[in-house]
């Protein structure tokens, strides 16, 4: 696990984008991949590590997706023997929840490709990585929100709601025209 890694429980703490942080996500996919064969899964580098420029708290966000629903189960099991701990889906309906590490280095969202949640993922990743003008106020409001809420990761998740939900709309609504 690299030192550039590691979140302690209770805590929102951000440092500066990490340049290696995309290596750390493919070897970590590998993993994960291997560990989850045969069966089928999709794996995907979101949340803030996995935008360059962009500061965040220092754990890899992991998207994995799955077609087959009779497969959750497996897959569950499979991410809990590579490690994972597995905490449900932690008030998000349709999304199972994991963490490795500790400190946590490494969360896993799992869900089925081309739910909600995994386009909403995907769909913001994409958007901060080709708008700078939108990932400089979402790290500015990232900034503030760590000041404000050092110790209350509830709040700190809940103030990034309303602007991602909004730069998400504004997004959309630019790729239908």
């Amino acid at each position: 696990m690299s030192s550039s890694l590691g979140l302690e429980s209770g805590v929102v703490r951000l440092v500066a984008c990490d340049p290696t942080w995309p290596a750390l996500f493919q070897a970590e996919a590998a993993r994960i991949a291997t560990g989850v064969s045969p069966t089928g899964i999709r794996i995907e580098h979101v949340g803030s590590t996995a935008v360059p420029g962009l500061p965040a708290k220092p754990v890899l966000d992991i998207l994995a997706g799955y077609h087959a629903p009779e497969d959750r189960d497996l897959l569950i099991a499979s991410l809990q023997h590579t490690g994972y701990l597995y905490r449900g889906e932690q008030g998000i309906p349709g999304r199972d929840f994991f963490r490795r590490g500790e400190p946590r280095a490494y969360h896993v969202h799992l869900t089925v490709v081309g739910s909600p949640f995994w386009q909403d993922h995907l769909d913001f990743r994409d958007l901060l990585r080709t708008d700078p003008a939108t990932r400089d106020a979402y790290a500015a409001l990232k900034h503030e929100l760590a000041a404000r809420y050092p110790r209350d990761r509830e709040a700190y998740i809940a103030g990034k709601g309303p602007f991602v939900r909004d730069a998400l709309s504004r997004w959309r609504q630019g790729h239908r025209a």
